[in-house]
């Protein structure tokens, strides 16, 4: 992969998993990394507010339109179709690592974050899950991390990844 490596960060729907992302990411900050993140969505999303100017751009037809601001930037931009991980990973800037919540079927290195009841079936892709977090999981084939072993579960993405 050229770019940044990429973890996923997979699960059940209230699994806990933008939970455990913030954490994660304040521990990868917190060593240092710059960290830049995908969230995965399954339907469409609107955040644009109606009236306000950019979205009156895209209602007039604009394919893309840009708001830029001395501190930040956003795109909204009509795409085809769904783009990759690693079609989105050049869109974040200088970024050290991407983690991305959800894409169960992508490619990339996946930890499982099961529910606060256990995993009864991992949902992550066999072939590409490194770990499982949760309380109480036990899973022979995966290293198991408790929801508060952030520390833990950054090292073993960092030893996995090769990051410095």
């Amino acid at each position: 992969m050229s770019g940044p490596p990429g973890i996923c960060i997979v699960g059940t729907s209230n699994a806990g998993k933008t939970t455990f992302l913030e954490k994660l990411i304040a521990e990868f900050e917190r060593r240092g990394y710059r960290v830049g993140t995908i969230k995965h969505h399954h339907g469409d999303f609107e955040i644009d507010k109606p009236g306000k100017d950019t979205w009156r751009h895209a209602r007039a037809g604009a394919r893309a339109v840009c708001i830029s601001a001395p501190h930040k930037i956003a795109v909204i931009r009509q795409v085809e179709e769904e783009l990759s991980p690693e079609q989105i990973v050049p869109l974040l800037g200088p970024v050290d690592i991407v983690l991305a919540e959800g894409y169960k079927k992508a490619d990339w290195p996946q930890i499982e974050v099961c529910p606060l009841k256990g995993c009864t079936a991992l949902v992550g892709r066999k072939d590409r899950l490194i770990a499982v977090v949760g309380d109480g999981a036990h899973h022979a084939e995966l290293p198991c991390f408790g929801r508060d072993e952030v520390g833990a579960v950054a090292d073993l993405i960092v030893n996995f990844l090769g990051l410095d």
